[in-house]
């Protein structure tokens, strides 16, 4: 299965797992509640997916890399323990909490989340030490004496023994424990998770043309070379940097993260033909509706490699134009109730003769103890990684809204009014990016309609728009009539409809 099948299966088992009954108690007995294990080669996105779990379903999530551990962090350290019985005393050992279960009772009391995720990877990788005890620990959810507690599902993750020399094969008995996912690379799926996550898009565009870059392992004569979804994001976030920085990059740069000479020769190629397109087409200018005749008339004759590349590079824009706008949107909905708790701090108590200094003063109170909750919340949520990268972005963008609120309230002659206008001027600048969003859009329809008249980037284009979360999300709430046409034209749904028609009558067949 892909990373996307296993997300959802270990989803539904969380939340069955976590399921209670009338009473209380969970339908599934710890006993009979077999730990996940996920496994797959390195770098497809085992971690990830499961703070995206977290996230999802409002719990937290423990994680542990189980190669460092030896038996006595892993169990906890003996001590001795004076006892007495019938007149009878001795000494006995005892153990002290597992370092593993002390973090989830530390995450309970930090953030207040009583039910979470205990994720342990590289499960197959535990030193010789510690792989008697796993028997018990995966059964009973128990370390040493101490029992990972109620309300927390365990699920654990383990590469391939041919991708790693560490992995010690399980036996039946504890293999018969677990509930095995086979996960296979996918670039499709990945894809959605890149632009969730704002992948460079020199990347999504080379892998697009590319897929069987996307992941390799393969064995040559000078070791073994490999490329994985971790390193192409890793190299993301590098290369992000060393625009800003305006360095530049080289094969050098793009080795350390992608280990296949073949593909970095042809990656570093590729990024210098992007950046070249991104230059000579003036992709500001197209989505402004600025695209001269030439321009269009070079996009028309152009390879089909540069065609998309193009196409990629102005889809890239709208969307993290369109991500940013909906990012806003959140960031006011989520102010919105904040402020009407300020509003109500500003008026005079019923049937009280208040003054307006008091009254200044309690919205003012009321900002700081706004923005300690805030920060409390963010700092809680990052503490169970039960917050995404978008949800971190907004609380941030809150916190700092109170904060130069406050500054600005100190001196204001009425606070709460120094407020407002503050979140009416975001909620114009929203507004009127909005509506430039909905050119930029429409101008791109324009464009590729006359440069590529009704061929295949016109129904890459479509479909994109119509697939990605943001971009169909924006459509939704403001409209695009140059989507809509074109959709109707190209009959995206019946495609869609008769490809998944035809799919089913193959798999029908076999």
């Amino acid at each position: 299965m892909n990373i996307q099948q296993a997300k959802d299966y270990i989803k539904q088992t969380v939340s069955l797992y976590l399921t209670k009954g009338e009473f209380g108690e969970y339908v599934i007995p710890v006993v009979r509640q077999r730990p996940v294990f996920l496994l797959g080669a390195p770098g497809v996105g085992k971690t990830a997916v499961m703070e995206q779990i977290a996230q999802e379903l409002g719990i937290a999530l423990v994680s542990y890399s189980m190669t460092h551990h030896t038996r006595q962090s892993a169990i906890g350290l003996p001590f001795i323990k004076h006892e007495e019985y019938n007149g009878l005393e001795y000494d006995v050992t005892e153990y002290t909490m597992s370092e593993i279960i002390a973090s989830i009772y530390e995450t309970m009391k930090e953030t207040g989340i009583k039910e979470g995720i205990l994720f342990l990877d590289e499960i197959n990788c535990v030193s010789e030490t510690l792989a008697p005890s796993m028997l018990q620990f995966l059964q009973y959810k128990v370390f040493g004496r101490h029992q990972v507690p109620e309300g927390w599902v365990i699920v654990t993750a383990g590469n391939p023994p041919e991708f790693n020399k560490a992995v010690r094969e399980f036996d039946v008995a504890v293999m018969d424990r677990l509930k095995i996912m086979n996960v296979e690379a996918d670039y499709r799926v990945w894809k959605e998770y890149a632009f969730e996550n704002s992948v460079h898009p020199a990347i999504i565009s080379f892998l697009d043309l590319k897929h069987e870059y996307f992941y390799l392992i393969e064995n040559t004569v000078n070791g073994r070379s490999y490329v994985t979804a971790r390193g192409w994001e890793d190299l993301s976030e590098i290369l992000k940097l060393y625009e800003d920085s305006e360095m530049p990059v080289d094969d050098t740069l793009i080795d350390q993260y992608i280990r296949n000479d073949t593909v970095v020769k042809e990656f570093a190629a590729y990024y210098e033909l992007y950046n070249k397109y991104k230059r000579d087409y003036n992709v500001a200018g197209i989505l402004t509706g600025e695209a001269g005749d030439e321009v269009i008339s070079r996009a028309s004759a152009a390879s089909f490699d540069e065609r998309l590349s193009l196409l990629s590079m102005l889809m890239d824009r709208v969307i993290a134009d369109v991500r940013q706008d909906l990012n806003d949107a959140d960031h006011l909905k989520e102010l919105n109730p904040l402020l009407k708790q300020l509003k109500a701090k500003s008026l005079p108590a019923p049937g009280l003769n208040g003054t307006g200094d008091s009254a200044d003063n309690d919205v003012l109170a009321a900002m700081l103890d706004i923005t300690d909750k805030l920060r409390g919340d963010l700092k809680a949520l990052k503490k169970a990684s039960a917050l995404s990268r978008e949800n971190e972005r907004i609380k941030r963008s809150c916190i700092k809204f109170f904060e130069e609120a406050y500054k600005e309230g100190l001196k204001a002659d009425d606070p709460f009014e120094a407020a407002r206008e503050r979140y009416n001027s975001l909620i114009a600048s929203v507004k009127e990016d909005s509506l430039r969003i909905r050119d930029e859009m429409s101008n791109l329809f324009d464009f590729a309609s006359k440069a590529y008249k009704d061929g295949n980037e016109m129904l890459i284009l479509v479909t994109e728009m119509t697939v990605n979360p943001y971009t169909s999300k924006f459509i939704a709430r403001h409209g695009c009539d140059a989507y809509m046409k074109y959709k109707d034209e190209m009959m995206i749904d019946e495609r869609n409809t008769a490809l998944k028609e035809e799919i089913e009558q193959l798999v029908g067949e076999i």
